[in-house]
């Protein structure tokens, strides 16, 4: 069977990176939690064919930190399909004074992002650039195609993010009819996201019977030292 290995990138910077750009970089512990993930794949004598990512810097450091370690050669490309969803524009959506009040601290943030996740997630407004069911296209479209590119026997490692991660599992595990409206698994979906670590791996197959979720989340390779914290 072709293997899909979807990898949350590395812990990043909190309000973007160093340099001052509005970009995320991965923190020491990113660049840390990302070798590691290379080494234990290497050690599970994982040798992906294709590397595909989105195109933030928090991805793009975690497919170089994991490149190195991995030892891999493979072609890497870049998928914006695989991009998480836009917090700022979800929580502006809902929150715009509470927003434009300054920067929360993550717990603070994670409170308002589950409250205008909500309205993100019912469909009932249309002032967003990208809808909830648009993510929700836009994801399994690059889900289908790594299937399709990785055949019956190959292997692609992909960087992602928490929200397709969820996504996906959610989809897979609910037996999502693509023509149903995403709103009915919106509560799994976002009960997923914020437990999706830092680095982790969720294995699909791709064989016979279909594109099939094997793992959700699995991060051993964090479990001892400082690289476990997420």
């Amino acid at each position: 069977m072709g293997t899909l290995l979807l990898v949350r990138h590395g812990q990043s910077s909190w309000g973007g990176a160093e340099d001052g750009t509005d970009e995320e970089a991965l923190t020491p512990l990113g660049w840390e939690q990302s070798r590691l993930l290379g080494a234990a794949l290497a050690a599970r004598g994982v040798v992906p064919e294709l590397v595909v990512h989105a195109g933030r810097r928090m991805h793009r450091e975690t497919v170089e930190a994991l490149t190195v370690t991995g030892g891999w050669g493979a072609r890497t490309t870049v998928d914006e399909r695989w991009a998480d969803y836009d917090h700022g524009e979800v929580l502006r959506a809902h929150l715009p004074t509470m927003v434009g009040g300054g920067d929360p601290d993550p717990q603070q943030f994670q409170q308002w992002l589950q409250m205008a996740m909500m309205r993100w997630t019912s469909g009932d407004h249309d002032d967003y650039a990208e809808s909830f069911a648009a993510f929700t296209r836009r994801t399994q479209a690059a889900l289908s195609e790594a299937a399709d590119r990785v055949g019956r026997t190959g292997t692609i490692v992909v960087v992602t993010s928490g929200g397709p991660v969820a996504w996906l599992t959610a989809a897979m595990v609910g037996l999502w009819n693509p023509e149903s409206d995403p709103a009915e698994l919106a509560g799994p979906w976002t009960r997923l996201t914020p437990v999706v670590v830092n680095t982790s791996l969720t294995k699909v197959t791709v064989g016979l019977r279909g594109v099939r979720l094997v793992s959700f989340n699995e991060h051993s390779h964090l479990e001892t030292g400082p690289a476990s914290a997420c």
